[in-house]
């Protein structure tokens, strides 16, 4: 009795060890709102048997926060744009992907494996790119839209309905382009003119809003919006009648990557993750998903027709374009306080 007793012990200790093991094998990714389809996530599960759970969080800033807060440690994984991986690098937020730990590392396109952001890509791989420009309701405005005038000095038909995007490093350095001053100016006038300029067209804002700025163009709640360029065509899909812009002061654009993260508690599982978004089909399949564009070599054979000739996809030639830049912290804290006043 006494030996089947031991035995039996054993054998429920074994048992609750395989349980343990098996809830162990996950992977925490943290994530912007509306960015993965949950079909490539079932796809990762069923391939490798580890289950992704996923928190979102709706700018680049907030994510910071959060990580700041107390949540390394939590996540194995986030998606922050360029100018947040150097941030999040200098910070010591990001663990280092060591040579040789991701198979496919060789599908990532040449223009975005020596990134000044992350070079040789140390702590990050290439998720989406595209641009952050502003769509308006041609039923609402028949005018030319091709300047950022319809942010900053809007026509009378758009004045209190205009929708910008919840992000301080989007609106201001859009104001910059607008002025065609530096990003991270620490000029005392171009400051001044800068707060003056967001200040005085916040009369003709009626919402910052990221999480549901294609929601509000579709709903018609707004006749203009802040807005990437993934974001405008799915509205243009959804059937409202929106065109995206390309302003002859410049438009931003962006490359969004997958870090890892500092003290990942899951980080072989977090790897393996990694190597399943280096696959060209799965790539193109997040691809056609978001209406961006990829990183990764071997894509364009996957995407579909209607992402080829999207007109968000496809700028006029000419367009100058621009990255957000990580200003030094003095030069920040400006920039902080002109957010800070304008969302009073």
């Amino acid at each position: 009795m006494k030996t089947m007793l031991k035995t039996t012990a054993a054998a429920l200790a074994l048992t609750v060890g395989a349980t343990a093991a098996a809830a162990e094998e996950k992977v925490v990714l943290y994530h912007w709102f509306e960015y993965m389809p949950q079909e490539l996530l079932d796809k990762f599960t069923a391939e490798t048997g580890i289950k992704v759970t996923m928190d979102t969080f709706d700018s680049n800033e907030a994510m910071l926060a959060s990580l700041k807060a107390g949540a390394i440690g939590t996540y194995d994984l986030s998606v922050p744009g360029d100018y947040m991986v150097a941030i999040l690098k200098n910070q010591g937020m990001l663990d280092t992907i060591a040579d040789g730990e991701l198979k496919n590392k060789a599908n990532i396109s040449d223009q975005w494996l020596d990134v000044d952001f992350d070079p040789g890509r140390m702590h990050s791989i290439p998720y989406q790119w595209g641009s952050t420009s502003f769509s308006v309701n041609r039923d609402d405005y028949q005018g030319d839209i091709q300047s950022t005038d319809i942010l900053f000095n809007p026509p009378e038909e758009l004045k209190g309905r205009i929708n910008v995007l919840d992000s301080q490093a989007d609106v201001l350095a859009m104001a910059s382009l607008h002025l065609g001053i530096p990003q991270c100016t620490n000029d005392r006038e171009q400051l001044k003119a800068l707060n003056a300029l967001v200040q005085g067209a916040k009369e003709n804002w009626t919402s910052f809003n990221s999480d549901t700025a294609k929601e509000v163009l579709v709903s018609g709640d707004v006749s203009a919006g802040m807005i990437w360029n993934g974001f405008s065509a799915k509205a243009r899909a959804e059937g409202a009648n929106v065109e995206y812009a390309y302003p002859e002061q410049g438009m931003l654009v962006w490359m969004d990557n997958i870090v890892l993260l500092k003290d990942a508690p899951n980080r072989e599982n977090a790897l393996k993750f990694l190597d399943f978004m280096l696959e060209p089909e799965n790539v193109a399949a997040l691809t056609n998903w978001t209406q961006y564009s990829a990183g990764v070599d071997g894509v364009s054979d996957h995407l579909d027709e209607a992402l080829r000739t999207s007109p968000e996809n496809n700028p006029p030639a000419g367009v100058s374009t621009a990255f957000i830049q990580v200003c030094d912290e003095q030069t920040q804290a400006v920039y902080d306080t002109i957010w800070t006043n304008l969302k009073k």
